[in-house]
């Protein structure tokens, strides 16, 4: 499924992969968090599967809301320590921010879920 824009250029389409690519990458970027999660159900074989960048769309879905705005669920590992309200609040932020920024459309809302908790690698 593509995002179709009329601008007074042409038409654009924007397709799911790539607004889920731009908000993974701006929510992996935020303080506290460990990296994103896939969305599957299957907590169990969740727990132990971290995504790659190239694996976004795994970690978010992209729903319409209305004729002109949409809704995102991000799904990710935060991190052990730090107050999950304040990384939850950021994500949000961050990514609806980024989304609307980047592709010109609204987004209603930026659900954020958190899967699991993670020590941090100190390096």
């Amino acid at each position: 499924m593509n995002i179709d824009q009329k601008t007074p250029y042409g038409g654009i389409g924007i397709s799911l992969e790539a607004i889920a690519a731009v908000a993974g990458k701006a929510a992996s970027e935020c303080y506290g968090v460990v990296g994103l999660a896939s969305k599957n159900k299957n907590l169990v074989d969740n727990v132990a599967i971290l995504l790659n960048t190239e694996e976004f769309s795994k970690g978010v879905t992209i729903r319409r809301t209305t004729k002109k705005e949409y809704e995102v669920d991000v799904y990710l590992f935060g991190a052990s320590g730090v107050k999950l309200s304040e990384v939850l609040s950021e994500v949000q932020k961050k990514v609806k921010y980024d989304l609307e920024r980047t592709f010109g459309i609204k987004f209603h809302a930026v659900n954020v879920y958190i899967q699991d908790v993670r020590e941090v690698e100190q390096q």
